[in-house]
């Protein structure tokens, strides 16, 4: 198991930037890549950004690409995700995944995870 904690959600304006963290507890850390998801109202979960295990990898979906970016802290068990040029179609709950999953099938597309935080809101207002 592994238990994983979203923080650093909030309200912000359009164009304005957040980060979020997620605290990771339980079996070994960078054993897993983490990724990142989210669920606007009425819509359903998608997938944001994950970053490999070693933390040299990153993949990222077009919505967001070139604004967010992932990092890793192996040492602190912690992942962030850096937003920029936050708009309002970015609100949404956004929840932190781990994945015991190997480069070559996130590079190949696959976005299973196993493990789920319960999320933290960010609420990006015009």
């Amino acid at each position: 198991q592994i238990q994983l904690v979203e923080s650093g959600g909030g309200l912000v304006q359009a164009g304005g930037s957040l980060r979020l963290s997620c605290q990771a507890s339980g079996h070994t850390f960078s054993n897993y890549a983490m990724g990142w998801f989210r669920q606007a109202p009425g819509k359903g979960r998608e997938f944001v950004g994950v970053i490999s295990w070693t933390g040299e990898s990153t993949w990222f979906a077009d919505s967001v690409k070139g604004r967010f970016a992932i990092s890793r802290d192996n040492a602190k068990n912690t992942v962030y995700l850096e937003m920029n040029s936050l708009k309002p179609e970015d609100t949404a709950v956004y929840y932190c995944a781990a994945g015991f999953v190997s480069d070559y099938d996130l590079e190949a597309g696959y976005r299973g995870m196993d493990y789920w935080g319960k999320g933290t809101l960010v609420n990006v207002s015009s």
